[in-house]
């Protein structure tokens, strides 16, 4: 979504420029192998899609093995849960109905809030769960203390870029204080950023500038505490999960701090 991103930011007067933190590797089809074939057998009680990559490269992946079409006509007789909006889309373009899906703000936190509200016996159940770029414990920790057989698929996972000179280039800007905001919309980037910057024997530097002469504005709670976990407090985090809200709100910050308006978001403290 960088693009579309960028565009957001120059049609409110800024400036953008592109750093990306992150690749997504996709994982040889031959590891869901298991998965496909304990939901052709029809011994899978529901399926969790966490992120709509994930949902799309999983169904990739399918057809690569040859049974495209078999797993869909699987996934239209199963349960299927989805973290939030984007495995929704991608699954219901093949006609997969939609079992259950979180709340704002999409997190695996709203998820299992959720469930625990649903009156779903999971034991002795075979569950599928698509994990995105990293293992979410705590929904595996969930599901088998109430007795579920969780399968977990990890169709992708996350990966430095392979062209590390934009990120160097975004850390360097922001050491010295040339950029006026950064934008955060996912944890992995989050990780990958200081990373990289503990690589350039910058990473003091960098937390000093965003605590101090640059505007941190971050997506949802888990990019906001994975921030927070590495002593950087974000100054602006929108109320909505969507990347026009950010955008609008980190506009909204900067016309506050013109007009002299002092809020919760204070880059001065």
């Amino acid at each position: 979504m960088a693009q579309e991103l960028a565009t957001l930011i120059t049609r409110n007067g800024g400036h953008p420029i592109l750093a990306p933190a992150l690749r997504e590797v996709p994982e040889e089809p031959a590891s869901i192998r298991p998965a496909v074939e304990a939901l052709l057998k029809g011994d899978v009680f529901a399926v969790f899609f966490l992120t709509g990559v994930g949902a799309r490269t999983f169904l990739e992946m399918a057809e690569a093995l040859g049974f495209g079409e078999e797993v869909l006509t699987a996934l239209r007789k199963t349960m299927v849960i989805c973290r939030g909006p984007k495995p929704v889309a991608v699954l219901r373009s093949h006609g997969i109905p939609i079992t259950l899906t979180a709340p704002e703000p999409h997190t695996v936190r709203d998820l299992l809030g959720t469930l625990e509200e649903c009156p779903w016996d999971f034991r002795g159940k075979v569950v599928l769960l698509q994990h995105y770029g990293e293992r979410k414990e705590e929904l595996v920790a969930w599901l088998e203390a109430r007795g579920a057989r969780v399968q977990e698929i990890s169709p992708y996972r996350w990966a430095l870029p392979e062209d590390l000179e934009p990120l160097h280039h975004a850390i360097w800007t922001l050491v010295a204080g040339e950029a006026d905001a950064v934008f955060f919309t996912s944890r992995p980037q989050v990780v990958h950023l200081f990373q990289v910057a503990g690589e350039l024997n910058l990473l003091d530097q960098l937390k000093d500038a965003l605590n101090s002469r640059v505007v941190v504005a971050a997506l949802g709670p888990v990019c906001t505490k994975t921030l927070e976990e590495r002593g950087v407090k974000p100054h602006v985090v929108p109320e909505h999960g969507k990347l026009g809200h950010l955008v609008v709100a980190l506009e909204q910050f900067f016309r506050e701090k013109r007009e002299g308006v002092v809020k919760q978001w204070d880059i001065s403290r």
